[in-house]
């Protein structure tokens, strides 16, 4: 360490770092700087200070002595207007390092990284131009090789940023990165080297809201170490709609629950405490929470996913919309800590069929009403406002998922923006180009003038820094891979995360007290596809001999998922002559839709003719009943033995198929096989209770409304208990606790 006198003989250290500097200073903050940036420190009052656009005078927004608003404020006047527009931008998805082709693709120095001879912690040509052509700072980070990867990369990042324009640093986000697997774009980064927990829907089995922010703070921890500083989470749409795909990363389908939830979590990631908070409980431990998604997405008509245009549309046919924002307005807007409400909000694609007044169908990105009038005006709400990714981008088909430009698909690309601006919107998920952006500004001058765009302009630039100061970035955006490798996937924080996957794991059924299995010696698993069983044998005789056979075995356990019912929408019935509208079951078996709706309550896209999307008459089969025979067929091989069935789930299902074969039933929501095996072997009692009701039949699926919760009739096993909402057994059998009284 190098000790540095200032002129006034306070005494500060410089620490030299792989590619950056640390300035420590008694009673300041710390800095750190990438020396070849051409970054200067300047002095003042015994302090050192970044001259982040090197004009050798200590302006307002480089000096943390002030408060984040008026930093924000000072430098939003300072950017050009091309400046602006690389801030309302919002990255495509990265992986580091990206992939040679394909979704994630790049080049390094025009070639593959192989060939380049670069790190795997480089800055890619795409992100290079993105960040220095575009002036884009909201980076969205995927898949990683590894946290110290991770943090080099980050690093890398920052330092090239450092020394263009306003040194403005670079905001990197993540979608969720603590699930057990990764399986879909929005949870791209879950799995590897990082604590891992339930899926969300698991941690509201838990029904524990402080067990939620305690999973804030250690995953925020793990977050900002990786260089991560915002979450596009919590998901806190209220999940009303039992067939929808999302549901697995809600927190169910009562609104008492998810608001509670959605609080817990959005404290836990936003709260920094003691030397780490600057101001009003921001701070260096901060992860920005970007809330997720208003008003809503729950209600989805017949549970098809407004990912597509066949899912464009939720429906409020129990007139219960106000009830949807309530976990926003109760619970992300009205947080215990001192951070007060979640930083961000993102509108999800859908159009809210017959909320708006006026009478426009348009995606929630583009609509006025649901972002001006509602969450800024109504609810007074003045944090970021993030579109969803991609909904300015153009779509090819009905049942493809690329662009999401529902109700304004006739507009031009920078039309689109232009609308998303007038409507309230911050910034543009998933638009790496400023270009349609600075279009959308020369409209607004032509429609209202030079004077009101640049102070539209403005008024997003200050939202959007706000979110970059009051995490400290501005004095030190960089990590030290040392201690990223020792923070993320520590012990304590596996530990952590291992300890609320067996908090999540609920007992449905336990006929004669087949569970816990801790005298028995020996299980039978049958195997799944590809003849291959569905766990690791290694793990599986921690607990019990492995039998060949049933004959030879005391007991079954037989893993499933539930039920794949499909997506609602299948373009081999168009190509017949139908209308492509096909059920979504959440039964194994050939499903009739005979109760469905004659006509659908929204409708109408400019690729199809017919604005009626009922589906009712036609049958689907879900792709995996195969699962059901494995269920059916242990239990006849066993005879009189007991079968434990464990149901990966993600939403809710008919148990009725197979629940009379099986002595017991687990439900696993995105645990490791080893807590369950845990539960099994009675070294852990089951304490989780249903976070969603699950259905007596699809009769009672399709007549449910899909804006309302726990509306349906729910399935009776052979021991008598309900699979209603706050359902749950422990090894004294129903479970009757505080949880139950308060949310039941």
């Amino acid at each position: 360490m190098l000790p540095i006198l200032c002129a006034c003989g306070r005494k500060w250290t410089v620490e030299p770092h792989d590619t950056y500097c640390l300035i420590r200073q008694d009673g300041g903050q710390t800095l750190g700087y990438f020396p070849g940036s051409g970054v200067r420190i300047l002095y003042s009052d015994g302090y050192t200070f970044k001259d982040l656009n090197r004009n050798g005078i200590l302006d307002c927004y480089e000096d943390w002595r002030y408060t984040p608003e008026e930093r924000a404020e000072d430098l939003a006047k300072r950017l050009s207007v091309e400046e602006i527009a690389g801030l309302m931008l919002y990255s495509s998805h990265q992986a580091v390092p990206t992939d040679s082709a394909g979704y994630w693709s790049s080049t390094y120095n025009g070639t593959s990284l192989r060939e380049s001879g670069l790190p795997h912690s480089a800055v890619s040509d795409k992100q290079r131009k993105f960040l220095r052509d575009d002036n884009l700072r909201a980076v969205l980070v995927v898949r990683v090789e590894s946290p110290r990867i991770a943090a080099e990369w980050n690093n890398n990042m920052q330092a090239f940023v450092e020394g263009l324009g306003q040194g403005i640093p670079v905001n990197i986000s993540s979608d969720p990165r603590n699930e057990t697997r990764a399986w879909a774009e929005y949870n791209a980064g879950s799995g590897g080297k990082i604590s891992l927990w339930p899926s969300p829907l698991g941690l509201a089995a838990t029904f524990d809201p402080e067990l939620v922010e305690k999973f804030g703070r250690i995953a925020s921890a793990e977050y900002r170490a990786l260089g991560i500083a915002t979450a596009l989470s919590p998901q806190i749409d209220l999940a009303t709609e039992p067939r929808w795909n999302r549901f697995y990363g809600t927190f169910g389908e009562d609104p008492d629950l998810d608001t509670d939830m959605a609080r817990a979590y959005i404290d836990g990631f936003q709260t920094s405490v003691g030397a780490a908070e600057i101001a009003d409980g921001w701070g260096y431990e901060s992860v920005n929470a970007m809330v997720k998604h208003w008003p809503g997405g729950g209600p989805e008509e017949g549970g098809r996913d407004a990912h597509f245009s066949f899912g464009k549309y939720t429906v409020y046919p129990g007139g219960n919309f106000e009830q949807h924002i309530r976990p926003f307005v109760e619970g992300a807007f009205r947080l215990n800590g001192k951070t007060r409400k979640a930083a961000a909000v993102m509108p999800y694609y859908t159009v809210s069929h017959g909320v708006d007044p006026s009478g426009k169908k348009v995606g929630n990105g583009f609509s006025k009403y649901i972002v001006t009038d509602l969450l800024r005006n109504r609810y007074g709400y003045n944090g970021v406002v993030c579109t969803d990714w991609g909904i300015t981008h153009d779509y090819s088909s009905i049942e493809e998922a690329d662009g999401k430009c529902w109700g304004v698909e006739a507009l031009s690309i920078p039309q689109r923006h232009y609308e998303a601006l007038k409507a309230g919107v911050d910034q543009f998920g998933g638009n790496n180009d400023k270009g349609p952006v600075l279009e959308a500004y020369r409209m607004w001058t032509a429609e209202f003038g030079e004077k009101s765009a640049r102070e539209r302009f403005e008024r997003s630039a200050i939202r959007l820094l706000l979110n970059i100061f009051r995490t400290g970035l501005f004095e030190n955006p960089y990590v030290d891979p040392d201690r990223t490798e020792a923070t993320v996937g520590n012990p304590e924080f596996m530990q952590a995360g291992y300890e609320a996957q067996l908090r999540s794991v609920v007992l449905l059924k336990n006929r004669a007290e087949t569970l816990p299995a801790s005298t028995r010696r020996s299980v039978y698993l049958p195997e799944c596809g590809q003849s291959r069983l569905p766990v690791d044998t290694s793990l599986v005789k921690q607990y019990y001999e492995l039998a060949e056979s049933p004959e030879n075995a005391d007991f079954a356990i037989v893993f499933i998922d539930e039920p794949d019912g499909g997506c609602g929408y299948d373009a081999a019935d168009r190509e017949k002559g139908g209308n492509g509208y096909v059920p979504i079951s959440l039964q194994y078996g050939d499903y009739t839709a005979r109760h469905a709706r004659p006509e659908s309550i929204a409708g109408g896209d400019p690729k199809e003719p017919s604005i009626n999307r009922s589906y009712r008459g036609k049958t689907v089969r879900s792709s995996n009943r195969e699962e059901l025979k494995q269920v059916l067929g242990t239990k006849r091989l066993m005879g009189d033995k007991p079968v434990v069935a464990v149901v990966s789930t993600t939403k809710p299902f008919v148990p009725a198929e197979f629940e009379p074969s099986a002595d017991a039933i687990l439900l696993a929501f995105g645990v490791q096989r080893q807590a369950v095996l845990d539960i099994i072997s009675g070294r852990r009692e089951p304490s989780a209770l249903l976070p969603m009701q699950l259905p007596a039949d699809m009769k009672t699926v399709e007549q449910q409304r899909e804006d309302v919760p726990r509306d349906m009739v729910c399935y009776t096993d052979s021991e008598g208990n309900t699979y209603d909402f706050a359902f749950g057994l422990d090894w004294k059998g129903v479970i009757r606790d505080a949880r139950v009284e308060k949310y039941k």
